[in-house]
């Protein structure tokens, strides 16, 4: 069984960094040429993405891009949230 302490942790992460990540496009949308913005944007860009990836290598899949293993549909595979 997923250790959930563990994925509760690895969600906040991908909570944290996917708000950053969001937040820094809005302010890219009222400030295009700000390339320490943009930056700032790849680098949460670059956390979001390793924070989903960790996420789903630990306790699933988030989204329906994250389902295919390399053999198998995994999407139904482990304990849905409520099944603990």
């Amino acid at each position: 069984m997923k250790n959930s302490v563990n994925c509760n942790e690895l969600m906040q992460q991908v909570y944290e960094a996917g708000f950053a990540e969001y937040e820094a496009a809005l302010f890219l949308d009222t400030h295009p040429d700000d390339l320490e913005a943009l930056n700032y944007f790849f680098c949460a860009l670059n956390l979001s993405q390793q924070a989903v990836q960790a996420y789903e290598e630990q306790c699933g899949p988030l989204s329906i891009g994250g389902v295919m293993d390399e053999n198998y549909w995994a999407w139904l595979c482990d304990p849905w949230p409520w099944e603990g």
